[in-house]
Parts: structure tokens; C-alpha cells; sequence
């Protein structure tokens, strides 16, 4: 869906009071997104249809996103409609990749992804969801074979280090995951931190939204094992370090695969064949770290 489309469907939605004029908010590589002032009240609206390939269903997310506010980590979901989501615009500063790693912001996060995980299953309502990163992979290399992309040589050997990976994660908790935890998720309002867009939660390991948090944000391997200490309470033992480990090669491969897929069925205006390198260099070296770990 281009701009214009999307602007008039934002500008047509039923719950505004009168005639409004979106402005359209930079930064959403899924959907389009706009800002809104209604009787002197901004908000923030999110414009995107299911995207199969992705396994984004809009009623999960709004589901998610619902249970979320209520459990204190995501504004309120103002309004739905099939294809539009408007949300209580959060007046704050969005988080930059320095910014989630500067060690003061640490317990701040470590305390809204364990509200996250702990708190959002008490709200959930209707069919729970589970995110588990080896089968979207699984997934994704299948819709990269079907689609005859560029990759598909590749994705042999890339299963196979799944494969691997998901043996050495071993049995795993169970929470409710965030699944996505991109720097621009996370909004600081000067009092809080807040999480936003929901279209990929579910039911997961906490250990994958730790591994997220932690390559999305390059994050140095001190500042790893402090945020493993600080989120189990304990120091980090060689079975956690080797897991965590496995993982986070697991979530950069997801994020390299996800781009992969974008390359040839997304319409944004968006270089995925850069963001596919970038992603793929970072995910050889973190997969790097878990062989000499393995080896070690």
C-alpha cells in the first residue's frame, strides 16, 4: 500500500471526531505509520494487513498489544479496524542502539521485559500464539526455495546450523515474548520505558528476547553477561553462556532470513539486500563466538 492510499485510509478511519491530517512517521520497515491530532489529542496509527510470509496475523498483534497496556508495557489500543491499529501516543524519546546499551538503561529493560514475559500471559485473551525461532527459519527457507530467491543455494548449510543451535539450546522456559526487540521498540518517556509493536509476540524463551535485545543492539560481551545476571539473578554458568550463545546466532540468522524473504515479496521503500548483508556478516560472527564456545 503506497502513502497516499494509506493517509486516506488513516484519514478515513471511524473513530475520529472530524477531519484529520496524518502525517506519516518514518521508520516502519512492516506497515506504514502515521501520527494524528484529533480534538487536540495525537496518536498513533499503524497501517498494515496480514503478512503470511512474516507470520503476522493483525489479530494476534492486537491481542498482544491489549494484554500488554494492561499488564504496563504498551500504550492503550484506542481503535481498531481490519488493516489500521491506533494507539495512544507516547510523548518520549525512541531508543537508539547506544541507548539501549549505555548500562544505566539496563535495569530499566531488564525490568519491562520481565513485566513482559511474567505479566502480559495474566491478560492474553483467545488463541495463544508460540514463537519459536527454528521453525520460522524452517518456514522462511521454504518460502525462499518457493519464491526462487537468490539464497536458495545457502539455505542448506544455513538449516543445518539451525539445526545445530536448536540441539544446543536444550529444554527451555516458557514466557511471553516481545519477539522483536529492535532499539525503536522501546520508547523512554522520562519516567519509563515503554514497548512497542506487538505483531510478532508470543509464547517463547526468555532467552530469545535477551539474544534479540543483545544483537540488535550490538551489545559487548560484558554488558551480555550483566544482562543475563541481572535477568535470572544469578552469575552466568557455561551451560547459560553457551545457550545464550546459541541463540543469539539463532536470532541473527532469523533477522538475516527475514530479510532474505522482504528482498522479494516486500513493496516499502526499503534496501533489504543491504540490511540481508549486514545482518548475514554479524550472524557469521556471533555464530563464530558459539563454535569456539562449542569447542572450548
Amino acid at each position: 500500500m503506497g502513502e497516499p492510499s494509506a493517509a486516506a485510509l488513516v484519514a478515513g478511519l471511524s473513530c475520529w471526531h472530524g477531519s484529520v491530517d496524518p502525517q506519516p512517521v518514518a521508520g516502519g520497515i512492516t506497515n506504514t505509520n502515521f501520527s494524528v491530532v484529533d480534538q487536540g489529542q495525537r496518536y498513533f496509527v499503524r497501517i498494515g494487513n496480514d503478512i503470511p510470509v512474516h507470520g503476522i496475523v493483525r489479530a494476534n498483534e492486537l491481542a498482544a498489544n491489549l494484554a500488554a497496556h494492561a499488564a504496563g508495557v504498551a500504550p492503550a489500543v484506542i481503535h481498531s479496524e481490519p488493516g489500521a491499529l491506533v494507539l495512544e501516543f507516547i510523548a518520549g524519546r525512541t531508543f537508539s542502539p547506544a541507548d539501549a546499551r549505555d548500562p544505566r538503561n539496563l535495569e530499566r529493560i531488564v525490568d519491562v521485559l520481565k513485566r513482559c514475559h511474567r505479566g502480559i500471559p495474566e491478560y492474553l485473551r483467545g488463541s495463544a500464539v508460540m514463537f519459536w525461532v527454528f521453525h520460522v527459519l524452517r518456514n522462511y527457507a521454504n518460502t525462499l526455495r518457493m519464491a526462487g530467491s537468490r539464497h536458495t543455494a545457502r539455505l542448506p548449510d544455513l538449516l543445518a546450523t539451525a539445526e545445530r543451535l536448536e540441539q544446543a539450546l536444550g529444554p527451555v522456559d516458557i514466557v511471553f515474548g516481545h519477539n522483536d526487540l529492535l532499539p525503536t521498540n522501546f520508547i523512554d518517556d522520562g519516567a519509563r520505558l515503554w514497548l512497542v509493536d506487538w505483531e510478532y509476540a508470543g509464547f517463547n524463551t526468555p532467552l530469545f528476547d535477551l539474544a534479540g535485545l543483545a544483537s540488535n543492539n550490538e551489545f559487548p560481551a560484558d554488558l551480555q553477561m550483566r544482562l543475563l545476571e541481572s535477568y535470572f539473578g544469578r552469575p552466568v554458568d557455561d551451560g547459560l553462556r553457551l545457550r545464550f550463545t546459541a541463540m543469539t546466532a539463532a536470532s541473527l540468522l532469523r533477522e538475516t532470513m527475514w530479510s532474505m524473504v522482504s528482498e522479494v515479496h516486500s513493496k516499502l521503500d526499503f534496501d533489504y539486500v543491504a540490511y540481508t548483508a549486514m545482518n548475514l556478516a554479524r550472524f557469521e560472527s556471533a555464530l563464530a563466538a558459539f563454535d569456539d564456545l562449542e569447542d572450548g
